[in-house]
């Protein structure tokens, strides 16, 4: 099982100074693999559309503070040895396909094979609209972009007609260190949309069909109960049939958001890291997400573990990424989870 650090590239943690020190300490304490959060813009009331949204921790200034994933993951590479560096998740249609298919595999090159693709079709309408890229047809533009991704990384004369990506007759070289190409995880499925967007999704199966068909790894969404991870997993071992790919063709990712508590800690001392990034409230973070000692979480995490059905990755958000917090996850949390 291999274990990994969440971070985030928007607000208060991401200056240059924080995450190099949150790498090597990642690569120190034993950590496999640091992912790398995406968003380019946001709305400027961002606190105020989505019921998500941090409840008024963050200035104005601080939430549109957004790093370019692609360019911090290859800073990341410059400062670390063995670390993996996932993008998560990527919002595919943000960007040019063959633009972005280039900078993965410049980034795998550089980095000696380190990159892991996490894929999203995103789900920010007003970010859609300021980078004037397509929000209706977003998950078809997903599909065509990691289909041409493929062909760009994999063929010595790649060709790609689709609607919203056509190329032929390029020369598209280096391709990436890892073969046939950097893994692709996917991450998506069911959750409670209307608690936490105030969207109401009727049909997630375009979704589940896409990593049926794509992804390496899924990622099913942290706050999906386990029942719905149950139920998608049960779906996208259908479609993947479909594909002609077998169900051991396919692993699967526990992630979350974590605060792990000293000795005697009461959990309401975790209340002011949990509304820096989650508009929830108390109750919904001890169901959904990761708050209590190391003994509780360890044995929570094995609980979530067991309802996917074992899984091969487990990737934690700490609230802060404070060396408190990294080293407790890593000689509290992760040897009890790795031998209980």
């Amino acid at each position: 099982m291999k274990f990994g650090l969440s971070t985030l590239t928007r607000g208060v943690f991401s200056t240059r100074e924080n995450y190099r020190a949150v790498a090597v300490a990642a690569e120190r304490t034993g950590f496999d693999f640091l992912s790398v959060s995406d968003h380019l813009v946001v709305p400027a009331n961002l606190q105020s559309r989505y019921p998500y949204a941090a409840s008024g921790v963050f200035s104005a200034a601080e939430h549109g503070y957004c790093l370019d994933q692609l360019a911090t993951m290859a800073f990341l590479a410059g400062c670390t040895e063995r670390l993996r560096l996932l993008a998560s998740v990527m919002v595919v249609p943000h960007r040019p396909a063959m633009l972005t298919a280039k900078m993965i595999s410049t980034i795998d090159v550089l980095s000696d094979g380190r990159l892991i693709l996490g894929a999203g079709a995103g789900w920010m309408q007003e970010e859609f609209a300021l980078l004037g890229a397509p929000f209706k047809e977003r998950g078809a533009v997903t599909d065509e972009y990691l289909a041409a991704f493929q062909e760009l990384w994999t063929k010595d004369a790649p060709a790609y007609s689709g609607k919203h990506v056509s190329f032929s007759d390029v020369l598209f070289y280096p391709k990436p260190v890892q073969k046939p190409h950097p893994p692709i995880w996917i991450g998506g499925g069911s959750q409670p949309f209307e608690k936490v967007y105030g969207q109401t999704v009727t049909n997630i199966d375009p979704v589940l069909r896409r990593i049926a068909k794509y992804a390496k790894t899924w990622v099913p969404h942290s706050s999906a109960t386990a029942d719905m991870v149950k139920g998608d997993w049960e779906k996208i071992q259908r479609f993947m049939g479909d594909f002609g790919r077998k169900p051991g063709d396919m692993s699967k990712v526990y992630s979350n958001f974590v605060w792990v508590l000293r000795k005697g800690q009461k959990p309401e001392t975790a209340i002011p890291h949990f509304k820096t990034y989650s508009g929830m409230d108390m109750p919904y973070w001890r169901e959904f997400y990761l708050l209590g000692e190391a003994e509780e979480l360890a044995e929570k995490i094995r609980a979530k573990v067991a309802n996917l059905g074992g899984c091969e990755h487990i990737v934690l958000n700490p609230l802060d990424w404070s060396m408190e917090q990294l080293e407790l996850l890593a000689n509290e949390v992760l040897p009890r989870v790795a031998r209980p």
